[in-house]
């Protein structure tokens, strides 16, 4: 059981529209409708997965006019990514570690 990575987190990237959307939201800030054109989604199921990503910390909005645009959080990322370097460099030192059978 990987306890030191936020298996939230990791949960809420499982989805692949999710990780599109992250993905896209890496390169630039955009609205719903640009995300409805960029995924192919349907507005109603893109609403529900930026809702997921907001409430998981991803994402911030910013209402402009009757538009919210929607910014990727790059130290949610930043602190996901990291969790996952140090399980990598915990493997690398316990490479040698072998647990004896009874």
């Amino acid at each position: 059981m990987m306890t030191s990575v936020d298996a939230d987190l990791i949960r809420v990237l499982a989805d692949p529209l999710r990780l599109q959307i992250v993905t896209l939201l890496a390169r630039e800030t955009l609205c719903t409708t640009h995300l409805v054109e960029e995924t192919g989604a349907r507005q109603t199921n893109l609403s529900n997965h930026l809702r997921v990503l907001r409430e998981a910390g991803f994402v911030d909005t910013e209402p402009c006019g009757r538009f919210t645009y929607y910014r990727l959080r790059p130290d949610v990322v930043a602190q996901l990514a990291g969790q996952f370097a140090e399980l990598a460099e915990t493997a690398r030192t316990a490479a040698d570690n072998k647990r004896a059978c009874p």
